[in-house]
């Protein structure tokens, strides 16, 4: 599993011309993945399956730009992977060790990618509060590479088992901003269908890739 994924080479701070200014990027998985401009993306949820069935991305002409293949489709529990809309997978999400969290304020999850060498890289951790110790502890997220300055310690802020949640930076800027459409709501009594807002130059892979964490976190689709 996850031989076919893109290479890439370590994330660089990148920066782009947008509206006279200029805009930072994060390529946390890839540049290819970094808009110039804010996007709007629908999550669904795919059809219930046995043990965690996962979901796709489209875009506003339904064209699907990402999915996420839970652990039931992969077959191991507490793994996922993000892939591009043609297959190729581009993110491999895995949780840490129960033994080593039974010591730990915190469950960790881990994202990787391939580097050039063709082995796995990690680019991300998402800390997920041990229930033992407490629920009211963020969940909080940080980028491996250090060039990202303000954006590379993240949080959740928010509930998003009720599809209203944002990702925000240490100095609260939001970067992606997830809910139900209101038009949604009124025809859908589930969450099986939500929009994602990520703006400009952020990863959309790896925004991606937190919210599949956070769907197995609270017992969704991608979950066995």
């Amino acid at each position: 599993m996850f031989d076919r994924g893109v290479e890439y080479k370590r994330p660089i701070n990148m920066a782009a011309k947008q509206g006279g200014g200029m805009m930072m990027m994060m390529p946390i998985v890839s540049k290819v993945y970094c808009s110039p401009n804010e996007v709007v993306r629908v999550v669904r949820r795919r059809p219930k399956v046995p043990n965690g069935g996962g979901f796709v991305v489209t875009d506003c002409g339904q064209r699907v730009v990402f999915k996420v293949d839970g652990c039931g489709i992969l077959g191991k529990k507490e793994e996922m992977v993000v892939k591009d809309g043609e297959g190729n997978d581009l993110l491999l999400l895995r949780r840490k060790g129960a033994m080593i969290e039974a010591l730990s304020l915190t469950r960790q999850w881990k994202g990787f990618t391939r580097d050039f060498l063709g082995s796995n890289k990690v680019v991300f951790t998402l800390k997920e509060p041990n229930s033992c110790f407490s629920n009211k502890t963020p969940i909080r997220i940080s980028a491996e590479s250090t060039e990202f300055g303000t954006y590379r310690n993240l949080e959740i802020m928010g509930d998003f088992q009720q599809r209203s949640c944002t990702i925000v930076s240490s100095k609260g800027d939001v970067i992606a901003q997830i809910g139900v459409k209101e038009e949604v709501e009124k025809v859908m009594s589930s969450m099986d269908l939500y929009y994602v807002r990520i703006k400009a130059g952020i990863d959309e892979a790896f925004v991606f890739g937190v919210i599949a964490v956070l769907d197995y976190i609270y017992d969704g689709s991608t979950r066995c």
